[in-house]
């Protein structure tokens, strides 16, 4: 068994679509490069923020010169409340990714995270009475 061959790439140059060393190549939205996963989120061996899916995340600083490529992106991304859902799709990044990114945001203050507004399972009584009265005054 002979050895892959690298090929040489100029600046220009679009990349070849990468497989899996034992299968078919990677589909899209499917990340090729595990390595690029763990360079991004770090470590990840602290505890990390308690967020879900749902959770609206709000920039409060602009991106610092210290802070990498993703942290910038999310901060930009940001600016209106996005739901760690919605940031995770839109950075094409896993979910855990994302909140190892965002729990490092949230230790140096530099976004905040709200809790999603959740309706009432049923309605209040006397706020239907008085949608009922006014409708019958119509």
């Amino acid at each position: 068994m002979t050895p892959p061959r690298r090929q040489r790439r100029t600046p220009g140059q679009e990349r070849p679509p990468a497989s899996h060393p034992s299968g078919p190549p990677a589909k899209e939205g499917e990340l090729r490069n595990p390595e690029r996963l763990f360079v991004i989120g770090g470590e990840g061996g602290g505890e990390r923020a308690d967020i879900d899916l749902v959770t609206l995340i709000v920039a409060r600083a602009d991106p610092p010169v210290s802070a990498t490529p993703e942290q910038a992106a999310l901060l930009r991304l940001c600016a209106a409340p996005l739901s760690v859902a919605e940031l995770s799709a839109y950075l094409s990044l896993p979910f855990s990714v994302v909140t190892v990114l965002l729990t490092d945001l949230l230790a140096t203050e530099l976004v905040q995270a709200r809790a999603p507004i959740v309706r009432q399972k049923v309605a209040d009584r006397n706020l239907l009475e008085a949608v009922m009265h006014g409708l019958q005054k119509l």
